[in-house]
Parts: structure tokens; C-alpha cells; sequence
């Protein structure tokens, strides 16, 4: 992506998060990590190790020593807090954060996201350096998130504004739907080796059911594979009685 924002940690605690932060910024096509005082070393063994294979973005890290420091080059600065800290800010859900950073940085202007500390989150003083809040509504019983949790949802939301959404679609793995001549063929198989089961020697009751069966297999994407495995099984049942 050409243009992302910037993901800026206050204060993090502990090396695994902020390798596995580095994790979820991969994950969504984000690259730039500044750091604020961290407590552990985003270089150590532990850090590289969960960031799983994103060590790239924790290399390239850059590490500062004060909030105000880390943002001063950015146009644009949301703190991702569920708290407001009593102050008056626009709060927005992570999926209108990301359409709005995406009008912002179309304009040529930079763009942040600060998320703090595992323990306690962002400060009163972070939070008036931002222009606005990011909030992702949850369970109010348990709304805490980890860190790198927080991290992906926000992140992942930006990254859906850059990429065209797939479609729904039936994935094949190598096989192919079956034709209708070969369905109803299975049905009046299945019906055969039904001729002298319960009901079906019923006449009364027999039409029903084999419009039943029919709906049941001419209405669902049935596949050559599904139906030789369907064929397979029904002879073998067959066999057994």
C-alpha cells in the first residue's frame, strides 16, 4: 500500500506483544512502527519470535523517547482508547477511522494511530495530542482487548479499504458441478434401492417422497466428486441389508 498510517506504541510492557503487533501489522499490509519508551527490548528473542516472520517491521522500528516526539511529522493522530478521559474529541468506529484516513492521506497529509500500554492504556496527555478517537464497540462486560488484538482489528479494517473485497464462491478443489441428467439419474437410483423400504411401498405416500428426495439434491450445488462419493455410500448401505 502506498499510503498507510503509522501504528505508534506508548509504553509497551512486554516484547511479545509488540512482536506480535508487528504480526498483526503484516497481516494487514502495514509497515511503519514507532515506539515510546519501551519497557523490553523489541529485539529480542522473544519480540522476533512472535512476531512469526514480521521481524522486517520491528528491524526497521524506530524507538522515541516521548509521545510528542513519536507524532511530530504526522498531519493526523488517533488515539485507539475505549475511554474518552472526559474529553472532547470525535470518536470513531475502526471502520469509519479507516474511510477517513484514507481521505485524509489522499490529500497528501500523514497519518497515526497511538494505542498504549497493556496495563493501562493510553495516558489523559496522549490522548489530547490526538485529533480524534478510535473505539471498537465490544461486550461492555469485557471490553479489554491485547494489545496486538487491538492492533489487527484496527489495522485490518484500513486494510479492507485497500484491497477489492472476493466475491462469495463455491471453491471446487479440482471438481466440478454435476450436471442435472447425472443428478436425477442418482435420485431414481436412490428410489430403486428404496422399493421395498417402510413408507415407499406406500403409493399414497410415495410421490411425496420423491419429490423430498429430488428437492433435497437438485436444490444444492452437488459436485461429480460429492455425487460418486453419494453413489458410493448408498450402494454400500444397500449391500448391508
Amino acid at each position: 500500500m502506498s499510503k498507510q498510517p503509522v501504528i505508534i506504541l506508548v509504553g509497551p510492557q512486554l516484547a511479545e506483544n509488540i512482536g506480535m503487533s508487528a504480526r498483526a501489522m503484516m497481516n494487514c499490509g502495514l509497515y511503519e512502527l514507532r515506539l515510546v519508551n519501551p519497557r523490553e527490548d523489541h529485539l529480542s528473542d522473544k519480540a522476533i519470535s512472535a512476531s512469526s516472520n514480521a521481524e522486517e517491521i520491528l528491524y526497521n522500528a524506530k524507538v522515541y523517547s516521548s509521545t510528542e516526539e513519536a507524532i511530530a511529522d504526522l498531519n493526523f493522530v488517533y488515539a485507539a482508547t475505549a475511554r474518552h478521559r472526559d474529553q472532547i474529541k470525535s470518536v470513531y468506529n475502526a471502520d469509519t477511522a479507516a474511510i477517513e484516513m484514507n481521505k485524509i492521506m489522499a490529500e497528501g497529509n500523514s497519518c497515526g494511530i497511538m494505542f498504549g500500554c497493556e496495563r493501562t492504556g493510553l495516558s489523559n496527555v496522549d490522548v489530547s495530542l490526538a485529533n480524534a478517537i478510535i473505539n471498537i464497540p465490544l461486550n461492555p462486560k469485557h471490553s479489554s482487548l491485547n494489545l496486538s488484538q487491538a492492533v489487527l482489528l484496527i489495522g485490518y479494517e484500513f486494510y479492507k479499504t485497500q484491497i477489492e473485497k472476493p466475491e462469495v464462491h463455491l471453491e471446487m478443489n479440482g471438481t466440478t458441478l454435476a450436471p442435472k441428467d447425472k443428478i436425477i439419474k442418482f435420485v431414481q437410483h436412490f428410489e430403486e434401492l428404496l422399493e421395498n423400504c417402510g413408507n415407499y411401498r406406500a403409493g399414497e405416500k410415495r410421490e411425496k417422497m420423491f419429490i423430498n428426495l429430488q428437492n433435497i439434491f437438485t436444490r444444492n450445488q452437488l459436485t461429480e466428486q460429492e455425487l460418486n462419493t453419494l453413489y458410493g455410500a448408498i450402494n454400500y448401505i444397500s449391500r448391508q441389508n
